[in-house]
């Protein structure tokens, strides 16, 4: 059987507790677990945060020239690890290697004391790999990276709040290698071609797939820059990054709008739209007028496809190289990633580049 879903999301950074304290201060998060010297894992310390059904791993190495300390000066601060659920984890493995992937970690049994259940490592896209894992059960048990022992933390009990899924990963990929990495996640874990996109914006230009899973629980938006084009901002992130990688995490929610002020109390910050944008908006996504005065106040942005509308907003980096950041997303029955949405992206990204660079 292939990957159900994505368990969790593993970054590596140079400062965990920076880090984590803005994904919990500002983002929400709530911490279940911790791993390092004290359970028994003296290379590295990790803290598993969860909001909703997004689950975070923030880990940062503990001694120099160990693989978390090189993917960080090489990466900066950034996703490492996307981690599969799978019902058969060693029947997922040697698919992914009969595709291609390289054999990170073959199947093993669960670090976990007492836990009947196996998982093993392949490579991705970049220097990313994904760890598979169990599909979670009730126990919560494919949260935590079987890799290492983890010490629960009271706060993991009794939390209750919105309840955000992970709608989709957007992924920048060197030019030329679009197609060929689309092919892989389709043989190697069932992520067929779900929808495609040639965007120009001015003297640029990026060219997208979407692949996915058929149960819609793992959504990759594939992005490469056209060469033959000015270089823009997905140019820039390959540059900081040093190579292919997560350019952002887009967490799906029911009310986008309060989403937005709660988060800004909190002090994200986000990218801002001008305001001629929402002047033209009923004319391209139809009658919103009596919303569009919220979007307006909160930097939200709409699209509409045959199905619905969908409404987005993109966070600016809260890392040093600005080698990641996140999306906030509604979907009011819009299913796709139609031009619009992906557009919106790239200019407003350029936005934030022009004015940084006056």
């Amino acid at each position: 059987m292939p990957p159900s879903d994505i368990a969790y999301a593993e970054l590596y950074v140079a400062d965990d507790r920076e880090a984590s304290g803005f994904l919990v201060d500002s983002l929400g998060f709530v911490p279940l677990a911790v791993a390092g010297p004290a359970t028994g894992t003296h290379d590295r310390r990790s803290t598993v945060l969860r909001s909703g059904e997004v689950t975070l791993v923030v880990t940062q190495a503990l001694a120099p020239d160990t693989p978390v300390a090189r993917y960080v000066e090489r990466h900066g601060d950034s996703i490492a690890d996307l981690a599969f659920g799978c019902d058969d984890v060693r029947s997922c493995f040697d698919r992914a290697v009969l595709a291609g992937a390289e054999a990170l970690q073959t199947p093993t049994p669960s670090h976990r004391a007492g836990q009947d259940a196996w998982f093993a490592t392949v490579s991705g896209f970049g220097d990313i790999r994904h760890t598979l894992v169990p599909a979670a059960g009730g126990d919560g048990a494919g949260l935590l990276p079987p890799d290492r022992d983890w010490a629960l933390l009271p706060a993991a009990t009794g939390r209750t709040g919105p309840r955000p899924l992970l709608d989709h990963v957007a992924v920048c990929l060197e030019s030329g290698t679009l197609r060929s990495t689309a092919e892989f996640y389709e043989a190697a874990f069932d992520m067929p071609y779900y929808s495609s996109e040639y965007i120009e914006v001015g003297e640029q230009a990026m060219d997208s797939i979407v692949v996915r899973n058929a149960g819609g629980g793992i959504t990759f938006t594939l992005i490469e820059p056209d060469d033959t084009r000015v270089p823009g901002q997905i140019d820039q992130f390959l540059s900081a990054h040093d190579g292919p990688g997560v350019q952002h995490l887009a967490f799906l929610v029911d009310d986008i709008v309060g989403s937005v002020r709660s988060l800004g109390n909190r002090g994200v910050a986000f990218l801002r739209t001008p305001g001629a944008y929402y002047d033209l908006l009923t004319e391209r996504v139809g009658a919103m007028a009596d919303a569009i005065e919220d979007l307006r106040e909160t930097n939200v942005l709409a699209d509409r496809d045959e199905w619905g509308y969908l409404l987005q907003i993109f966070t600016r980096s809260p890392y040093p190289r600005g080698t990641l950041f996140y999306e906030y997303i509604q979907r009011n029955g819009a299913r796709g990633f139609g031009s619009s949405n992906i557009k919106a992206l790239y200019e407003a990204v350029e936005r934030e580049r022009e004015v940084a660079g006056r």
